[in-house]
């Protein structure tokens, strides 16, 4: 029975070992047919190519304009009777630098905010996009301590909502860590002094308006102040970035700065003997607290973006600090404007100011597009925040709808055109790059500082609306 068992084992076995190699020779036919039915890819025995540019030359990109085409489309809107009759513009090739179109492009106008781009340009040059500035508290002698300005244009109180970006520092964090220090040396009741000593002279600068403060616009300009003068209703200040929120800022920002301070230190259980006083940070003081800032290149392009002009203050000052000069109204339009000559972009630049706001400015639409050209081309790399800050038409800061009386683009300006605005009772200017329908990147500026009346300024901005279209829907070749 055994016996009969293992032969039928052994029969089955060869039976199944025939099966099997069978049905192998069989796939192995039908193989190469379903391998090229499945297509499965093979490497090319050929040469690997070459990799190309990463970022590709302007001039390659496509034709350049026709210069007579452009002038066509361009000088009649040039010519609207809403910008007034005095008119400047330029348009360059990005690339070259070649002037496409130019009128009294040489002619020292109004810059109002566009000026912003002349003092975001200084200040990544000089600082660096990395650069942070920092508000510290120091010991100020037996029982004191003083809160020591660091001209910090974005200094929060309290803690903004999440969705603000850049997140700021806040008075609140560097109370909390003052409170720390005190309490591990056995401090409970101190009086508090502020100095504001880093920035010195007026401040405000020659030309402001009294009505600058009273609308919203600015603040006093000092290196020791919180939500850049901001106010809510009850007039605290306001721990949000609302470019929207125009009434009247504190008329004493470091004062008021200092009041939100000891606020915080009372929460964080220190009592504070008298009230906040100026004062000034002895030498060789130990620090007991500090916070820092968003790096610049993030504050660049908050500051363009919302257009902020605190900020713009307030970095133009630190240029200075950083060449050695007076952290003044004057000495930073100067400081603004030596490095500029430096980076050969300061011809036809004159500034009393490093927002925009004063009457007094003069700038040329060359020098503008010199500086858009500069920090979107032929400048260092640290310059490219300025670009990457920028408004976009149609969707981003004061490019977008009912953020500023620009915003009246055509189809072919969204998304394609982005420029920093500039508007006063009776200027109208914008300034930046685009790429036409042809794929050329253009630099561009229009402005216009003599408009006949205040009621005719939106007009006026959407004439100049209607040139950024054109220049971004025209290959023009």
């Amino acid at each position: 029975m055994t016996n009969r068992t293992g032969v039928t084992a052994l029969a089955a076995l060869a039976m199944l070992n025939v099966f099997t190699l069978g049905a192998g020779l069989a796939v192995a036919n039908l193989l190469p047919a379903r391998l090229a039915l499945w297509r499965i890819p093979r490497v090319a025995r050929v040469a690997l190519a070459e990799p190309g540019s990463v970022l590709i030359p302007a001039g390659a990109r496509g034709p350049m304009p026709n210069r007579r085409r452009l002038a066509a489309a361009l000088s009649p809107l040039a010519a609207s009777h809403s910008l007034g009759r005095n008119v400047g513009a330029v348009v360059t090739d990005l690339d070259s630098g070649s002037v496409l179109f130019s009128k009294q492009a040489a002619s020292g106008f109004e810059p109002a905010s566009s000026a912003k781009l002349l003092t975001a340009v200084a200040a990544l040059s000089v600082l660096g996009p990395s650069a942070r500035f920092t508000t510290r508290v120091v010991s100020g002698g037996h029982d004191s301590v003083v809160l020591v300005g660091g001209g910090d244009p974005t200094l929060a109180a309290g803690q903004p909502p999440k969705s603000d970006y850049p997140q700021p520092a806040t008075l609140e964090s560097l109370a909390a860590g003052t409170a720390r220090w005190l309490r591990a040396h056995g401090e409970r009741r101190v009086r508090l002094a502020y100095d504001t000593s880093l920035f010195t002279g007026p401040q405000t600068a020659p030309g402001w308006s009294p009505s600058y403060i009273s609308t919203g616009n600015v603040t006093p300009i000092t290196s020791l102040e919180v939500d850049q003068g901001r106010l809510t209703p009850a007039g605290t200040p306001q721990d949000a970035d609302d470019p929207d929120n125009f009434r009247p800022r504190s008329y004493t920002p470091a004062a008021e700065a200092a009041t939100a301070f000891t606020g915080f230190l009372r929460r964080d259980g220190i009592r504070l003997a008298g009230r906040p006083r100026p004062g000034k940070e002895q030498r060789g003081a130990v620090v007991m607290a500090s916070v820092r800032s968003p790096v610049l290149s993030a504050m660049v392009g908050w500051m363009l973006r919302e257009s902020n002009n605190v900020i713009a203050e307030d970095l133009a000052r630190q240029v200075a600090l950083r060449m050695g000069r007076p952290a003044s109204f004057s000495g930073a339009a100067a400081a603004v404007t030596a490095e500029l000559h430096r980076l050969r972009a300061g011809q036809g630049v004159h500034l009393v100011d490093g927002s925009g706001l004063s009457p007094l400015d003069r700038v040329s639409p060359q020098a503008l597009a010199t500086v858009v050209r500069l920090a979107a081309w032929t400048g260092p790399p640290a310059l490219r925040a300025v670009i990457a800050g920028l408004p976009v038409a149609g969707f981003s800061g004061t490019l977008a709808p009912g953020q500023s009386v620009f915003g009246s683009f055509g189809p072919a300006a969204l998304g394609t055109v982005r420029a920093k605005t500039g508007n006063l009772t009776n200027v109208a200017a914008l300034a930046g790059i685009t790429e036409d329908t042809s794929g050329h990147l253009l630099a561009f500026a229009f402005m216009t500082d003599q408009i006949q009346h205040a009621s005719q300024l939106t007009a006026a901005a959407s004439a100049i609306d209607a040139m950024a279209t054109t220049l971004a829907g025209c290959g023009c070749r």
